[in-house]
């Protein structure tokens, strides 16, 4: 008689019940752009709510998004929205540093930035790459992103205010595009059906 135990494998299946964590990135990275932007296009000061909402809205929640994106096995996401969280951080951080009695010394030059906004320009044009197996709304966010990014840094470069204000203009866009993706997936899910197209 064999006295060993019939071992077989099996196979647990986990069904992922958390939500959808791509509308809070969306929204935090659209409504911030759109309000850094309308600074950019020359119609308001830079000031404490824009800084307010880069550290919250654009850094926090985004990284918090990102995070969850992570959980859910979507690197794409969590890539995305982690970095521009932490985009926004450090953006944040670039005008806050120099206004502190310890910083005054290390604020950055012009042509500092436009090499940051440059580099930022190029990730944000391989991210668009990987858009292009996704939906098209991402793909609309990350083209006009990667623009933005360009222009803000030629603009750093040159020395040309015009061109800032261009990329004011053209950074509304691409937030809109961010805040509508956060609509449509909220609205979408909550009615079951496609109300808005991604």
């Amino acid at each position: 008689m064999n006295s060993t135990n019939d071992v077989s494998p099996k196979t647990i299946i986990i069904k992922d019940t958390t939500g959808n964590p791509a509308p809070l990135g969306l929204l935090g990275f659209g409504m911030t752009t759109i309000l850094l932007n309308i600074h950019n296009a020359g119609i308001y000061e830079l000031d404490s709510m824009i800084m307010g909402m880069g550290i919250f809205m654009g850094g926090i929640a985004q990284i918090f998004a990102g995070l969850q994106e992570w959980k859910k096995n979507n690197t794409f996401g969590a890539t995305a929205f982690t970095a521009y969280g932490a985009f926004w951080l450090s953006l944040v951080a670039l005008w806050l540093i120099p206004k502190t009695s310890f910083g005054a010394e290390y604020k950055s030059s012009e042509t500092a930035v436009a090499w940051y906004l440059l580099l930022w320009g190029i990730f944000t044009l391989f991210m668009f790459i990987g858009t292009l197996k996704l939906n098209r709304l991402l793909q609309v966010v990350f083209f006009t992103l990667t623009i933005l990014f360009f222009l803000l840094a030629l603009g750093d470069f040159t020395g040309n205010k015009s061109l800032h204000t261009i990329a004011g203009y053209e950074g509304i866009v691409c937030g809109g595009a961010a805040f509508y993706g956060c609509v449509a997936q909220v609205i979408n899910e909550v009615h079951g059906r496609k109300v808005f197209p991604l």
